[in-house]
């Protein structure tokens, strides 16, 4: 079931979109990047996909209708992940997800956003899988994740690739950077983001569903 939602706090007002399937096994935020929102059809993509294998979902615009057009603020690593910790925080309020583990599932500079938050709230932060993402946008955080991250990266994304590979080393929690063969950075070539969807279902079974295998330190 979808719910239209709207996240406040801090003087701010996010609008999202909640699914709750029946007996969700864990919830996860989605941190969007580029400026782009809860109507990502990509990210929308892989959400229907956790959903289907259980999973709560939360799609938000982390930038208010004001912001999405600033430049500066699209890159603004600190107050995305400042949002991002906003919308967790609302969740654990909320009586249908209070109990849930919570994890993120990152996109593009939103990867960055949802690496940053989850090293600030490593007791909470259960799992993070990232899209073509931009992990080098957390800086000096990466070393601060527990969380077992995914990095998914195309094979013909060469640039992003030797960010992630980069962050790879710098991250000391459960880790793994898969490349997709024939993937561009938008993940447009058919079946490739069937593949993302897939991988991210499998790691956040792995990681964030009850009864999930429990962080461990090192490479995976």
């Amino acid at each position: 079931m979808t719910f239209q939602v709207q996240i406040g706090g801090d003087g701010v007002t996010l609008d999202g979109l909640l699914d709750l399937p029946e007996g969700p096994k864990g919830i996860v935020a989605f941190a969007h990047g580029s400026g782009s929102g809860r109507f990502s059809p990509r990210n929308q993509f892989v959400a229907r996909h956790l959903q289907g294998g259980g999973f709560a979902t939360l799609l938000m615009d982390l930038l208010g209708p004001n912001e999405a057009d600033d430049r500066r603020k699209v890159f603004d690593i600190d107050l995305l992940a400042d949002r991002l910790l906003l919308a967790q925080d609302w969740l654990n309020a909320q009586p249908q997800t209070s109990g849930l583990k919570i994890g993120y599932f990152g996109a593009s500079t939103g990867a960055g956003a949802a690496l940053q938050a989850a090293a600030r709230k490593p007791q909470t932060v259960r799992a993070v899988v990232s899209r073509g993402g931009r992990p080098d946008l957390a800086g000096p955080y990466l070393s601060q994740v527990l969380a077992p991250t995914l990095l998914l990266v195309g094979g013909d994304d060469g640039p992003v690739i030797e960010m992630n590979r980069e962050a790879l080393t710098q991250l000391t929690g459960p880790k793994q950077l898969l490349i997709i063969p024939g993937a561009s950075h938008l993940f447009e070539e058919s079946g490739t983001l069937e593949q993302v969807a897939e991988q991210a279902l499998r790691w956040f079974q792995r990681y964030l569903q009850p009864g999930a295998s429990k962080a461990k330190e090192g490479t995976e």
